[in-house]
């Protein structure tokens, strides 16, 4: 079958100063099957063993894995371990065939009487993202009147990357995206917070999708910004016409996410899909250490 194997290992240890005596953990570490995507084996592995764990779907399709403790312990260590089958996906992408940017935010606008899309659901604020007239400033500058979305976007993408430096540490995991607009600099997450925003404050469809990037690029290539840790993009969705669909952008590498991109989860921020949350009772301070590859399988 064409297309492009990887293998994705995704190791993420808690150590804690103190005993936590009870904790509740939710986990988003299940990769999507998509159409493009084919997920041919997962494996996951929690250490120490959990008290009760089960799974569920969210309402953007993700699965989720819940999992508690009711025994002390002093550390958390979960491994992830996927292999995939990607397909390439923009092989006859034409970015100017695409409608203009207006009419899209136009049918995207709910209209009593009219057609409810349900992917109007991403044009709002989310918990990371306000729709901020700076941002729709700033976008608008990509979007001319009557620019084909899908261009528009592409060139939003290029600005982003030229214009914000990418700074590991610079930015937290709850920075907003108006603050790291402010700074222009960020982590991928960053990045893809703040096109977001950009896109939505126009009126159009933007999702943040979570996953990983290859980090041993084909011969030739160059390592892309961001493969040593779980990666974030953005989902731009196009109405009509062949290029129709959800378009995934990388804002941080300034490139299509294609076949080097691994799909976990889409939200509408990081808030939605991030790999790891919960609530401890106990474990005074703590020390993480992740690690994350991703090669051909």
């Amino acid at each position: 079958m064409n297309g492009t194997r990887l293998a994705v290992t995704h190791r993420t240890t808690y150590r804690y100063s103190t005993l936590v005596e009870t904790a509740q953990h939710l986990a988003t570490i299940r990769p999507l099957d998509l159409p493009w995507q084919r997920v041919l084996a997962h494996r996951e592995r929690i250490e120490p063993a959990p008290s009760y764990q089960t799974s569920r779907r969210d309402a953007f399709g993700n699965e989720v894995l819940y999992f508690s403790f009711d025994a002390p312990h002093d550390y958390l260590r979960m491994t992830s371990e996927t292999n995939v089958l990607l397909t390439p996906r923009y092989a006859t992408l034409d970015a100017h065939g695409t409608p203009a940017w207006e009419d899209v935010a136009r049918m995207l606008r709910y209209a009593v009487g009219g057609t409810f899309h349900a992917e109007s659901e991403f044009c709002f604020a989310s918990p990371n993202i306000a729709l901020l007239p700076e941002l729709r400033a700033y976008a608008l500058k990509s979007f001319a009147p009557g620019a084909p979305v899908l261009a528009g976007a592409l060139d939003l993408m290029h600005r982003i990357h030229s214009d914000f430096a990418y700074r590991p540490s610079a930015t937290s995991f709850d920075t907003p995206a108006a603050r790291a607009f402010e700074l222009r600099h960020g982590v991928c997450q960053d990045f893809a917070q703040v096109m977001i925003g950009c896109l939505r404050s126009i009126g159009l469809a933007a999702r943040y999708v979570s996953g990983y990037l290859r980090n041993d690029p084909p011969e030739g290539a160059q390592p892309m910004i961001g493969a040593d840790a779980s990666h974030a993009w953005v989902s731009l969705y196009v109405p009509a016409g062949p290029s129709s669909g959800w378009i995934d952008l990388d804002p941080t590498n300034d490139v299509l996410a294609d076949q080097g991109h691994v799909t976990l989860a889409i939200g509408r921020d990081y808030t939605d899909v991030s790999l790891l949350r919960g609530v401890i009772l106990g474990g005074g301070a703590h020390r993480v250490d992740v690690a994350v590859h991703v090669s051909a399988d």
